[in-house]
């Protein structure tokens, strides 16, 4: 806090409204880059999540296929038991001591026909899933590739600008970090806020033809002379932008 209170203390509110404009400059310089980069950014994050959900719907997809098959197999194997339990109940027709006995096997013979029967129902639905399911793997598997296709030429696309705007941008934001320090925090928030707020991200703004650079609001010719006497820091009673004047604007620095 004693920090804050001597930092205060040596700063005029001069030397705070040309730090204000010099910071305003600077954002402004980094906003610039940032509209250079449009959507990209958000759109290679759009296409990263579309290819993770669309490789997560492909692994289960084969995961349901290796189920499915595994349950043909189980099948095939079931209708191979009940094969072999009507050949034993056969053989054991040849040997029977009564009709009784002869009826009994052919009971058990017919059930085990029906149990073919139903096994081979159930493959055939079996494998219209698993068809369907791979038409579903295959038209999943080019929209994945159309996805990734995309998202190398957006990568591509924003590298570049990344590439032609590092260093600037590294210096825009060193200059940033250098003038906002000679700020003080309250005045510092007050900004931020200001330039949350604005549409076009302007918090500092000249007076240009006797009316406010933001909203173009008329400014009374007593309030112009304050604000060239740089005494205070004032901003404009319509938008909230704080106002500084024309020489403050010629020099751009601090």
């Amino acid at each position: 806090m004693e920090k804050n209170k001597t930092k205060d203390a040596e700063i005029s509110v001069e030397d705070r409204l040309r730090a204000l404009y010099s910071l305003q400059m600077v954002d402004s310089e980094i906003d610039k880059i940032k509209t250079l980069r449009g959507e990209l950014p958000l759109e290679v994050q759009d296409l990263e999540d579309d290819i993770a959900g669309l490789e997560t719907r492909l692994g289960n997809l084969r995961d349901e296929v290796a189920t499915l098959d595994k349950s043909v197999s189980k099948k095939h194997t079931e209708i191979g038991d009940s094969e072999a339990l009507i050949k034993k109940y056969e053989e054991q027709q040849k040997n029977v001591r009564n009709n009784r006995e002869f009826d009994s096997l052919s009971k058990e013979i017919e059930y085990q026909y029906l149990e073919i029967e139903l096994y081979n129902k159930k493959i055939k639905e079996f494998n219209v899933q698993i068809e369907e399911k791979k038409v579903l793997i295959g038209e999943s598997e080019i929209l994945l590739e159309d996805r990734k296709s995309d998202l190398d030429t957006k990568r591509s696309e924003l590298d570049e600008i990344i590439s032609d705007t590092q260093k600037e941008e590294e210096g825009l934001y060193k200059k940033h970090d250098k003038v906002q320090g000679i700020i003080e925090d309250r005045l510092l928030t007050a900004y931020k806020r200001i330039r949350t707020n604005a549409r076009n991200g302007l918090a500092v703004v000249p007076v240009q033809r006797d009316a406010c650079g933001g909203c173009f609001n008329q400014i009374p010719p007593q309030r112009q002379l304050d604000i060239k006497s740089r005494k205070k820091i004032i901003v404009c009673e319509y938008c909230g932008r704080i106002l500084v004047d024309d020489e403050i604007i010629k020099e751009g620095k601090i």
